[in-house]
């Protein structure tokens, strides 16, 4: 299928800031939840109180939490476009034409929001263009867009939510 057959919509809305902070919200908490359980079955315990055998297990509490968030924000957003909290507030994440993301597309978005979101979303703000882009989605070319039916089949349009 061509980029111009598998277009949806000749209207890409882009989704509020607000809107994708309370999906991240929302996957923040489902990965933390799951994050927390691997530890705590693991180590016996989810403090930062660990035995002086596992004293290593603090410093990679954060790696292990940011590797679960970038496989889950990859697998989903590749297979479907949404996460759970995506899903929730039906938003998506597409290329810039309103398409699937390719693979490439969604490593590089997951890996801002995995391991650099701080920074990801300060210079998106900062240097923000009319797509509501954070850095890694502008370095993918991927947008979270708000899912609604467009009825116009004209050219691309963005529209701010």
């Amino acid at each position: 299928m061509s980029n111009s057959d598998s277009r949806v919509s000749s209207k890409v809305i882009i989704a509020k800031w607000t809107d994708r902070f309370l999906a991240w919200l929302i996957d923040f908490i489902v990965i933390s939840l799951i994050s927390t359980t691997i530890v705590f079955a693991v180590f016996g315990t989810v403090g930062f109180e660990f035995e002086e055998k596992y004293k290593w297990a603090e410093s990679t509490q954060y790696l292990l939490t940011s590797v679960l968030f970038f496989i889950y924000w990859t697998i989903l957003e590749y297979k479907t476009g949404q996460t759970i909290g995506k899903k929730i507030l039906n938003l998506r994440t597409t290329n810039i034409y309103g398409e699937t993301p390719t693979l490439k597309a969604v490593l590089i978005s997951s890996f801002g929001k995995a391991f650099l979101i701080p920074i990801d979303v300060i210079l998106g703000w900062i240097f923000t263009n009319e797509k509501r882009q954070r850095m890694f989605n502008k370095l993918g070319d991927t947008l979270v867009t708000k899912i609604k039916i467009a009825e116009d089949n004209s050219d691309i349009r963005y529209i701010k939510d």
